[in-house]
């Protein structure tokens, strides 16, 4: 698999690590008990993760090159790359 790095062009799978799933980040909770502080969308956002069959947007680094923060979206099955943009310019 290849990845085309906004900076850097097209580069082999090596040079990127993968960070993880896009996930939208849960509200603060006020804080004021240790129950306030872990809701159940923060567990879910921590520990619960799908695993889809298909499109899935993710976040990788360019750990050998420019070291750029991108979020691809390929998928899961061919593992075809459909998009590949820096991750601050891509909302959650």
């Amino acid at each position: 698999m290849r990845l085309t790095c906004p900076h850097c062009g097209s580069r082999d799978l090596r040079e990127f690590t993968f960070r993880g799933a896009v996930l939208a980040r849960p509200e603060a909770a006020s804080g004021d008990t240790p129950a306030e502080e872990w809701s159940k969308d923060w567990h879910g956002y921590l520990h619960l993760r799908d695993n889809p069959a298909g499109l899935s947007r993710e976040y990788w680094s360019h750990e050998m090159g420019c070291a750029a923060f991108l979020v691809v979206t390929r998928d899961t099955r061919t593992h075809e790359v459909h998009s590949v943009t820096l991750a601050v310019e891509t909302p959650a």
